[in-house]
């Protein structure tokens, strides 16, 4: 599935949305529908972790059916919960894993086999990046790496994104207590 050379065109295109990342919405959205091309993937999520609620929420999806989206509320200990812990888990066949707790709606999606990586960032787990297959994938060594790769860059670009928007408020808030902006004019002296 992941070859060599996909990879690192895979990598150019995240990279492409990373690089004009101002809104954590629009980059997961760009980033997950770049994997899903190039990697031709059935489908492809990021689902960030609510710890209040114990849920994973779907940040971003392509591929992907509003049916399936909005199945259910997506338990972080019934869902592929290893992936959270301890690290990526590969399912071989959506029908035959105790690990899913909506087996037969993954099915009726027609997802076969999920590779699910943790997003981490700092050793905080944030949520999970998900690449869905349409036909069984016995996930390659190689394929887990470069998924974990990909998820890194996402906890980057969220921490990237989520430092850009301090930064622009901390502006405003300066402006607003530094007051209207004069025109510079020069003195004689100058």
């Amino acid at each position: 599935m992941i070859a060599g050379a996909v990879n690192y065109e895979t990598l150019r295109r995240v990279s492409d949305a990373i690089s004009s990342a101002q809104e954590l919405d629009d980059v997961s959205q760009q980033i997950v529908h770049s994997l899903q091309q190039a990697l031709n993937l059935k489908g492809c999520a990021l689902l960030l972790w609510d710890r209040k609620s114990d849920e994973l929420i779907f940040a971003a999806a392509s591929g992907l059916s509003e049916r399936y989206l909005n199945k259910g509320s997506i338990s972080a200990r019934k869902s592929i919960a290893a992936s959270l812990s301890d690290g990526p888990v590969a399912i071989y066949d959506v029908e035959d894993d105790p690990r899913l707790q909506y087996p037969l709606e993954a099915k009726v999606e027609g997802i076969s086999s999920i590779l699910s990586v943790p997003v981490i960032l700092r050793g905080r787990t944030l949520g999970v990046l998900r690449l869905y297959t349409a036909d069984p994938w016995e996930f390659s060594e190689q394929d887990i790496i470069f998924g974990q790769a990909v998820a890194e860059i996402v906890a980057l670009v969220m921490d990237n994104v989520r430092l850009y928007k301090g930064m622009k408020s901390s502006i405003e808030a300066l402006k607003v207590l530094r007051g209207p902006t004069r025109p510079y004019k020069r003195t004689l002296h100058e």
